[in-house]
């Protein structure tokens, strides 16, 4: 762990051992925190903020060592993106763009910390009435496993532009790629306690942070149960609560749609990541019409699927994260096929020859869905598609918002004002047309309803590290004259 500019491990001796999930080999072993570097780590960013200065650096210091940070990142990035394929099991070239995406996140923050980000009125008095926006303060962060480096790139990067410190809690599964981040923030210079890295369990290191008294704000990626919990906890403090949760994302087929285009994507939408993407388009909602054509297609397609290693070229599609979430997304299959869901490819684990010993699953489609079934309405985080079926455009609508979730949907059609209208009453927050999952870093990533509040990236991302204040200066120094004896 990285606490108050120093490499430590814990006093406790409890170690992690990290494993590669193609293989289940162990490739690492990791100090497991406790709820005392906890407090130290809290600790150093407080006074690191509030006693040595940190909140008061000039924004072109601050932009200058994130520039630094992308620079040894850019010349690491091979490193980096192996290390990611190794640890998560996703695939190198996913990897490698997640690399790229970290060092952007980094470069963006640096451009923005230097822009104005203030505000005068006015106002119809001899007063000058001003808004300045100031740090939070202490922030604690906490990441999860699927998109390690990028997740923590784009919380970290925000909250130091805008002048905050921090403490970063990784997935207990996929430190790695932040440790050597860290050694990067080492190198590079940033004072002591202004970034603390702690590892350890959700359970001991992520509820101290989420309860501690001097977290001014805390930013989750995860689960909607973990992030209700967390919104709990901070009401303890009333701290900022940023909350970025899961998804059963609509990717809406209308039959005037580019046939190809539209399959392609649907692949895309749900096997990308293996299916371990919270915007994951594992809702697919298809006009009644182009049914019977489109499965065909969709089928053949996902059984053609390259499943293998993430570091081999050829693989399309790696291994689930671990053998417990494998288990838990058959579960799902199970429980598909019990409420009476027709499977069409997939739902097993591949156990042959150098498949035995990794988290490998095979592309999973269902159809004969309805609304109220388990695998429609919960986030199963998996390579497992749920079809259903509309015959109207209103139809369509109301089966994309018929569930707890709202954080990602797409439209696919050749009918422009049709695409805006279904877009327009879509409850999600991150949306496409004619096309699924890129996003950038220039734009905010947010979630209606369970799928969380606040957001990262973007302006919007930056101005959530920040208080807003008020100032009110008088241009006619004189009494108010409002009492009169």
């Amino acid at each position: 762990m990285y606490i108050n500019g120093e490499w430590v491990t814990s006093k406790s001796n409890l170690v992690r051992e990290i494993v590669n999930p193609a293989t289940n080999d162990s490739i690492a072993t990791v100090t497991e925190g406790t709820i005392e570097e906890v407090e130290r780590a809290i600790q150093a960013a407080k006074e690191a903020f509030y006693k040595n200065g940190w909140k008061l650096t000039y924004a072109r210091t601050r932009a200058n060592l994130l520039l630094k940070v992308a620079s040894k990142l850019e010349e690491r990035k091979e490193e980096f993106a192996m290390l990611e394929t190794l640890n998560n099991g996703k695939v190198y070239a996913d990897a490698l763009n997640d690399v790229e995406d970290a060092i952007n996140q980094f470069q963006y923050y640096a451009g923005l910390a230097t822009k104005p980000h203030g505000q005068t009125y006015d106002v119809p008095d001899e007063i000058r009435a001003m808004v300045v926006r100031e740090p939070v303060g202490v922030v604690a962060q906490i990441v999860p496993w699927n998109y390690p480096l990028v997740m923590a790139s784009q919380k970290m990067s925000a909250a130091l532009a805008a002048g905050c410190t921090v403490v970063i809690k990784p997935a207990s599964q996929t430190p790695l790629t932040l440790i050597r981040l860290f050694e990067i923030l080492d190198e590079v210079g940033f004072p002591k306690g202004v970034v603390n890295l702690v590892l350890g369990s959700g359970s001991v290191v992520g509820n101290t942070l989420a309860n501690h008294p001097d977290v001014d704000k805390i930013s989750f990626t995860g689960g909607t149960s973990t992030g209700i919990q967390i919104m709990k906890d901070a009401a303890n403090t009333i701290k900022k609560v940023g909350l970025e949760l899961g998804g059963k994302s609509p990717n809406i087929v209308f039959a005037d749609s580019d046939f190809e285009t539209a399959v392609d994507y649907a692949l895309l939408a749900v096997f990308a990541g293996q299916g371990q993407v919270c915007s994951a388009g594992s809702r697919l909602l298809l006009e009644k019409s182009i049914y019977e054509k489109f499965v065909t297609e969709l089928v053949a397609r996902a059984k053609k699927i390259k499943i293998g290693p993430g570091w081999e070229e050829e693989t399309e599609m790696g291994p689930l994260i671990s053998k417990e979430h494998l288990e838990s997304v058959l579960r799902y299959v199970k429980i598909g096929l019990e409420e009476g869901a027709e499977l069409l490819c997939g739902g097993k684990q591949i156990t042959d020859g150098a498949f035995a010993q990794g988290n490998f699953m095979e592309p999973t489609i269902f159809s004969a869905t309805t609304p109220d079934m388990r695998i429609v309405q919960e986030e199963i985080f998996g390579p497992v598609l749920v079809i259903q079926v509309f015959e109207t455009e209103e139809e369509a609508i109301e089966l994309a918002n018929g569930t707890n979730f709202g954080l990602a949907a797409a439209v696919f059609t050749n009918d422009g004002a049709k695409a805006q209208r279904v877009i327009r009453d879509l409850q999600a927050g991150i949306t496409w047309i004619n096309t699924y999952h890129p996003t950038f870093n220039e734009a905010p990533w947010s979630g209606y309803k369970q799928s969380g509040i606040g957001g990262d990236l973007g302006t919007y991302g930056f101005e959530e590290y920040l208080h807003t204040k008020q100032i009110n200066i008088a241009l006619n120094v004189q009494p108010s004259g409002w009492y009169k004896g």
